[in-house]
């Protein structure tokens, strides 16, 4: 590599000369977090956990208002974070455009998911509208490649909406939260349970919403068929069944840290692993996690998933988040040309590893 971190040739270890430097342990591409929500970072520490996604969905809504100049200086000490901790490229949510100047110039690759809710068939044209606007403020800033509109999950996104979403699409990118709680299943199968009340609240009114009869993820994945690239995140009360189905779903994301603080639930990964599903790793937001770091993700896999090797868990969190975020030209793995960062994982006596970034 160069002084810029561009990978000038790959040689064997007889040509590579006298001034060679061994490590004990791995050299990695550097991570790509799949899924982040940057702008809720002023939310750490703030969110009570083990709550239930309701109830944390409630708690998200009063609480992430906040000074800008607090939201900003947030942002910017959690940015700090993904790229001490190994982090090259990042798909984050965004609802507003409070991390535009933030991502100006960033040392990371910001892929920008505009976020689309509303569950209301009146209101969606409008609520597509102030997305939009959003969208337009990332385009004006230079964003224009790499932001796109994406609905929020099944539970919050009405039939209208993901008609109108699915036509503005085509060929993007799509991240959708997906079963990340048993009460999305319910809502869908039974017209019953949690959201019921959440609603309520909330003063929604889902007298146009009809259950489907059948899960989430099979009520919800042919609202897409735009030629869009499907990233399913959290997937946590996913089954066969959805499996089966899923065929069109290109990459299932993986956020075990946040499922963990707000339903102390995991996803099923050696079911997925099973059905031969590409996995990526994401870390969700400060407000349902304690950390930013995609190396805590796969030791959290680690602990619970003992028997998948290292090797393969370090493949979700490069080349494969790489090829979801559409940059495997640039990241994800160590080619003549590419800019992938490097990290070495060095190997300590007890066995826990610990990441070091090597070049900007």
């Amino acid at each position: 590599m160069n002084e810029h971190g561009v990978v000038q040739d790959i040689v064997d270890a007889e040509e590579a000369g006298d001034d060679v430097r061994e490590l004990d342990g791995w050299l990695s591409p550097g991570f790509v977090n799949a899924h982040c929500h940057i702008e809720l970072s002023h939310l750490k520490g703030k969110i009570l956990s083990h709550t239930g996604l309701t109830a944390f969905v409630q708690q998200i809504i009063s609480d992430r208002e906040a000074n800008v100049e607090v939201i900003e200086a947030a942002m910017e000490a959690a940015a700090n974070e993904l790229y001490e901790s190994g982090t090259v490229a990042v798909g984050d949510i965004c609802n507003t455009a409070h991390s535009i100047g933030l991502k100006t110039g960033s040392p990371l690759y910001w892929h920008n998911f505009i976020e689309v809710s509303g569950f209301i068939d009146a209101t969606a044209t409008n609520r597509l509208a102030a997305a939009e606007a959003v969208l337009d403020d990332f385009q004006k800033a230079g964003f224009e490649s790499n932001s796109n509109l994406v609905p929020h999950a099944p539970y919050s996104v009405s039939r209208t909406l993901f008609q109108l979403i699915n036509e503005r699409t085509a060929g993007k990118i799509i991240s959708i939260h997906n079963q990340e709680t048993k009460a999305e299943n319910e809502l869908y199968e039974f017209g019953t349970g949690d959201f019921l009340g959440l609603y309520k609240q909330l003063g929604v009114d889902i007298s146009g919403f009809h259950r489907t009869g059948a899960s989430s993820l099979q009520s919800w994945i042919a609202a897409f068929n735009n030629k869009q690239q499907i990233i399913s995140v959290h997937n946590t009360f996913t089954c066969e069944a959805d499996l089966e189905v899923a065929k069109n779903i290109a990459f299932f994301c993986i956020c075990m840290n946040a499922n963990e603080y707000i339903e102390q639930s995991l996803p099923p990964l050696l079911l997925l692993q099973q059905y031969d599903r590409k996995l990526v790793v994401g870390t969700d937001s400060y407000a349902s996690n304690v950390s930013l770091s995609i190396w805590d993700e796969l030791q959290t896999i680690r602990r619970n998933f003992p028997t998948i090797p290292l090797e393969i868990l370090l493949q979700w969190a490069t080349s494969n988040g790489a090829a979801a975020l559409n940059i495997s030209h640039q990241f994800g793995s160590f080619e003549k040309g590419k800019r992938p960062g490097l990290v070495w994982i060095n190997s300590s006596n007890d066995g826990v590893s610990v990441p070091h970034r090597f070049l900007p």
